[in-house]
C-alpha cells in the first residue's frame, strides 16, 4: 500500500466512524424528543471537534508507524513523492466530493420547499459534507486501485 493509499484509508476510516457517531445521535435525537437548535448545534460542534482531531491524529501515527514497518521489513526509506498521477487522482477525487455535496445541498434546500425545520436543513448540510468526504476518500482509493 502507497503512503497515498494509506492516508486516504485512514482519513476515510475516521470519516466513517464519525458519520455513524452523528446518524446514531441524530436518530437519537429524534426519537427521544431532543430535536432542538441547542442540541443540534452541539452535535455539529462535537462533529465538527472529532473530525479536526481524528484526521490529524490518525494520519500523523498512521504514518509513524506504517513507515517504521515499512523501513523494517525493506530496510531503505519510502518515498513521498507526488508525480502528475497522484495529483490527477486527488483532482478527480474531489470532482467526486462536490458533485455529492451539491446534491447534498439541493435537496436539504428542498426541506425548506417543503416547509421542514431549517434543523433538518443544517442536519442534512452537515450529513452531504460528511457523505461527500467519504466518496471523494472512496474514489480515490478506487482510482489507485485502477491505476488510472
Amino acid at each position: 500500500m502507497s503512503y497515498q493509499e494509506r492516508n486516504i484509508t485512514v482519513s476515510l476510516m475516521s470519516s466513517i466512524l464519525i458519520s455513524a457517531f452523528y446518524a446514531v445521535n441524530v436518530l437519537r435525537m429524534s426519537q427521544t424528543g431532543g430535536f432542538n437548535s441547542t442540541n443540534v448545534f452541539s452535535l455539529w460542534a462535537t462533529v465538527i471537534v472529532l473530525s479536526i482531531i481524528t484526521n490529524i491524529v490518525g494520519s500523523i501515527l498512521s504514518q509513524i508507524v506504517l513507515t517504521i514497518i515499512h523501513t523494517i521489513r525493506t530496510k531503505e526509506e519510502e518515498s513521498f513523492i507526488e508525480d502528475e498521477r497522484d495529483q490527477l487522482i486527488a483532482l478527480k477525487g474531489t470532482r467526486n466530493s462536490y458533485l455529492v455535496f451539491s446534491l447534498g445541498v439541493l435537496f436539504a434546500m428542498l426541506t425548506l420547499v417543503l416547509n421542514m425545520s431549517p434543523l433538518v436543513m443544517f442536519i442534512l448540510l452537515t450529513f452531504a459534507g460528511l457523505t461527500a468526504e467519504i466518496i471523494g476518500d472512496l474514489s480515490r482509493l478506487y482510482f489507485y486501485r485502477r491505476g488510472a
